[in-house]
């Protein structure tokens, strides 16, 4: 049998109430202690004072009769002989029996002690105080007694602080019901967006309630984490659309030629099938492999590292320049600034250089000029070429995947249309941005970084 409540809210207000039990249990101990030992020790004292008051009165002969009552009746005050006979009492002790059957010894002249009669509801006590006036054998005896109240006799102040700390404990209980409730209501808001939330639709965001406190905390986290999961689903759909989309013309190709070998290989050139079949297949595999970088840009998966943005270019410039190059290639001209730190994946900062690289040498006339600089917390490389240009309505769309300008920037001109889509995903994935700007003559793309010291 499950006896611990389910709901944080009901576990909470359990222990809320047996904790305020166990304190105003204590307090409400201590309490019955303090108010019986303080009302005993006043009986005891108002008991004592008149009783001695009345011996001390007896042995000097000043004593008056009846006797003086001066607690309006609450002290009763008897003086008995040695027979037993009431001698002399206050005016309200005379109408009762012999307060007391103890007599005290000559030994012990003075006690002080509680004697008590009936049960239950009726139960009585009374605080006495006897005193044998002096040690002769027909001594006289003074009796004091004061009754204790019915409240601290038939358990009546003990009911009361049950009572009170049954009440106390429920209040605490219910107001802490109310405020769990309050503070976890954004909980349970957050609960049932989540639970509405489906793989189609990730565009919903949990209510973020005001504050910073830890709820705010979890719904930012909550979204964050949506935001992270719509761009990973997003990143997925886009991944199979883009394969889907470009993947089916060289494979369909592909197909072609071969079928077309397969059912007439007398008239069919197989060194040209070959050669045509390695052509498609080179291109489905750049562009298998461009859209596998593009699907793992930005998920966290590479160690990043400080890097130096113009030691990368340097080294990428002179790496392109080792290798044999046309007569009529552009000629690449650096001016690269150094001590320009970043933080990133190494290998994806090589691939947005060579991607832009690889761009400007498509189109360029005759010069590519590469440079990196800082200004302010920003780190600034530029890859410009004196080509054609892009025009300015078209600036966004060469970052789009397979996009290609019906101008000089076409399929002809060879890549797999994903070059500057990557770099741009790349740059963004490091907290940065790549733009085509204005310049004189060609294309001129910039990426900005932050700065990493």
């Amino acid at each position: 049998m499950r006896l611990r409540p389910r709901s944080i809210r009901a576990r909470d207000t359990l222990v809320a109430a047996v904790l305020a039990a166990v304190v105003f249990g204590g307090i409400a101990a201590g309490a019955d202690l303090g108010i019986r030992g303080a009302e005993n020790a006043a009986l005891v004292r108002d008991s004592a004072q008149s009783a001695r008051r009345t011996s001390a009165a007896i042995r000097d002969g000043s004593l008056a009769s009846p006797i003086p009552d001066d607690s309006g009746g609450r002290v009763l005050i008897q003086v008995v002989g040695p027979g037993g006979n009431m001698l002399d009492t206050t005016p309200a002790a005379g109408r009762h029996a012999r307060v007391s059957a103890y007599w005290p010894p000559r030994d012990e002249r003075v006690r002080d002690y509680e004697e008590c009669k009936g049960h239950g509801l009726g139960r009585r006590c009374t605080i006495i105080e006897a005193i044998r006036v002096t040690t002769a054998p027909d001594s006289v005896v003074v009796y004091a007694a004061t009754g204790v109240p019915a409240l601290l006799v038939n358990g009546a102040l003990e009911a009361l602080l049950v009572v009170a700390v049954l009440v106390l404990s429920a209040l605490a209980a219910w107001v802490t019901w109310r405020v769990v409730g309050r503070t976890l209501r954004p909980v349970e808001m957050i609960r049932a967006q989540l639970a509405e939330i489906s793989g189609s639709d990730l565009s919903r965001r949990v209510p973020q309630p005001s504050g910073e406190d830890e709820i705010a905390q979890l719904a930012a986290t909550a979204n964050q984490t949506l935001d992270r999961l719509e761009r990973a689903v997003n990143r997925q759909r886009q991944f199979a659309s883009d394969a889907s989309h470009e993947l089916r013309t060289p494979i369909a190709g592909l197909r072609a030629n071969l079928e077309d070998a397969s059912m007439h290989p007398e008239d069919t050139d197989l060194k040209g099938v070959v050669e045509s079949a390695l052509r498609d297949t080179d291109r489905l595999e750049h562009i298998v492999t461009d859209l596998l970088l593009l699907a793992r840009i930005g998920t966290g998966n590479a160690a990043r590292e400080d890097l130096d943005l113009g030691e990368l270019a340097r080294r990428e410039l002179a790496r392109r320049a080792a290798v044999p190059r046309a007569a009529d290639a552009p000629r690449l001209v650096a001016d690269l600034a150094l001590d320009v730190g970043v933080r990133g994946v190494r290998m994806q900062f090589v691939r947005l250089l060579g991607n832009l690289l690889d761009n400007a040498e498509r189109y360029a006339d005759g010069t590519i000029a590469v440079s990196v600089s800082s200004s302010g917390g920003t780190a600034v490389l530029t890859v410009q070429d004196d080509g054609t240009g892009v025009p300015e309505a078209d600036r966004e769309r060469v970052f789009e995947r397979f996009t290609r300008l019906d101008s000089a920037r076409s399929r002809h001109a060879g890549g797999t249309g994903l070059g500057l889509a990557i770099a741009r995903e790349i740059a963004q994935a490091h907290g940065g941005s790549l733009t085509i700007e204005d310049s004189a003559r060609g294309a001129r793309f910039v990426l900005r970084l932050p700065l990493h010291t």
